[in-house]
């Protein structure tokens, strides 16, 4: 075979192809990770992050990759680049773990695993590693013409399996159902084959899997067959399922019930960072999410800030009237503390929800006085057991407040009922936190 020689044009194209290839950059922060996070959400906090230190406005543009976006500003030291790349949580970790990454954007917890390939560093499930930016609830979405309304997480498991496949079987129209789902890489599926698959159930083969929750949610929308989920920020034209758990209501994500972690399918959504060897601005950017500002960011995102709130809540008929008669006078705040061990060791996010709660006190002009405990339990062999974890609980949060400077907050225990889960889930076990009505 001939081989014709290159000419003068052809090697002047080439060098010129050369020159203006992309040639990589340093960036003085990178974040991996997933796409919940990465698509929206970490781009508003890096910009607003950018916002305070910069002399100039914040620049965003594409690098050529999908899914990934560059964030630019002018400072007084030079220009600042921070590159946000979201294909999945666990492309985060591994970016970690690499040195590539700064900062890991995940929307579901470090893996035990990961955390024990990580110890020689840092542990990841620490405060000073572990931080959860916002909370969002896997949303359960159909097409607008889709007449169910609520579905149990039993019955979504049966249908994302392949066991029922016809919305005949739960009062629909004589249809196939069309399963969609985000890839393997996602902690949006991560959380969803944990939450709802559990060790019961499999994914139908035939799914169609999805780098984007809004591409997704966009193409269930379009499809009167389909049922998918998505992360809360990216609903869109799709309608929104309320799900139960066990014997507990039917809840549909909102405000006060992904902020709370009372929706069945809330979850966190976290950066985790090395440590001690985390570079100072990867550190300032994660104080700066946490913090009141940053979380403004949150809501304004689509997702579920941890600023404190003050909801009246709208009781269904099977809340009991000593319940009703008990917070009649006051509000409840979006801010459940939850516990990591045990039945009173405080978790990572709860810890933060302390000053949080103090803050929102001082800005609120209220006091220690104002406020009411009230812990709850899981279901327990003896119904006066279940009553005192409740108390212990309670009295677990009001001896923490008064550590960061709230003394003597009023508690109770309210045993185990009125669980959120069902039986077993560690959501029952929980202090919700109330506030007078002014």
């Amino acid at each position: 075979m001939r081989v014709a020689k290159p000419t003068t044009v052809g090697l002047s194209a080439l060098l010129a192809g050369f020159l203006l290839a992309p040639v990589a950059q340093a960036y003085e922060l990178e974040i991996h990770g997933s796409n919940t996070v990465g698509a929206t959400l970490a781009p508003m906090l890096v910009s607003g992050y950018l916002e305070r230190i910069g002399d100039g406005p914040v620049v965003a543009r594409g690098n050529g990759l999908e899914n990934e976006k560059e964030l630019l500003v002018q400072t007084g030291n030079g220009k600042v680049s921070v590159l946000v790349a979201a294909h999945g949580s666990s492309t985060g970790f591994k970016a970690l773990a690499s040195g590539q990454a700064d900062v890991w954007a995940s929307s579901r917890p470090v893996k035990p695993s990961e955390a024990e390939a990580f110890r020689s560093r840092a542990d990841l499930t620490s405060p000073d590693s572990e931080h959860v930016i916002a909370i969002d609830g896997l949303a359960i979405l159909v097409h607008p013409s889709n007449p169910l309304n609520a579905v149990s997480i039993d019955t979504l498991g049966q249908i994302f399996s392949g066991q029922i496949r016809n919305w005949s079987e739960l009062g629909g129209p004589d249809r196939p159902i069309r399963l969609y789902a985000r890839d393997d890489r996602s902690g949006t599926w991560d959380t969803f084959k944990s939450l709802v698959l559990g060790e019961t159930y499999s994914l139908q083969p035939d799914a169609l899997r999805y780098e984007s929750n809004d591409q997704l949610s966009d193409d269930v929308s379009r499809d009167p067959s389909g049922i998918g989920f998505s992360g809360l920020a990216s609903v869109r034209d799709s309608k929104l399922l309320a799900v139960s758990d066990g014997n507990a209501p039917a809840l549909k994500p909102n405000q006060l019930t992904v902020a709370s972690e009372d929706y069945p399918l809330s979850r966190r959504l976290f950066m985790y960072t090395g440590g001690s060897g985390t570079p100072a601005m990867a550190r300032e950017l994660v104080e700066f999410a946490l913090g009141p500002d940053g979380q403004a960011l949150v809501a304004d995102s689509g997702f579920v800030s941890q600023n404190p709130v003050a909801v009246k809540p709208r009781f269904d008929a099977g809340t009991p009237e000593s319940f009703q008669r008990l917070t009649a006078n006051y509000r409840r705040l979006t801010v459940n503390f939850r516990f990591s061990e045990g039945r009173t060791k405080l978790d990572n996010k709860a810890r933060r929800d302390l000053t949080r709660l103090q803050q929102y006190l001082s800005d609120q002009g209220r006091s220690a006085d104002d406020l009411l405990l009230i812990g709850f339990a899981d279901t327990q062999s003896h119904e006066l057991r279940a009553q005192m974890i409740s108390e212990l609980r309670a009295l677990s949060v009001r001896k923490a407040l008064q550590e960061t400077g709230v003394p003597d907050v009023a508690y109770t225990g309210y045993g185990q009922y009125m669980p959120v889960g069902g039986q077993g889930s560690p959501r029952n076990g929980r202090v919700e936190v109330w506030i007078k009505e002014r």
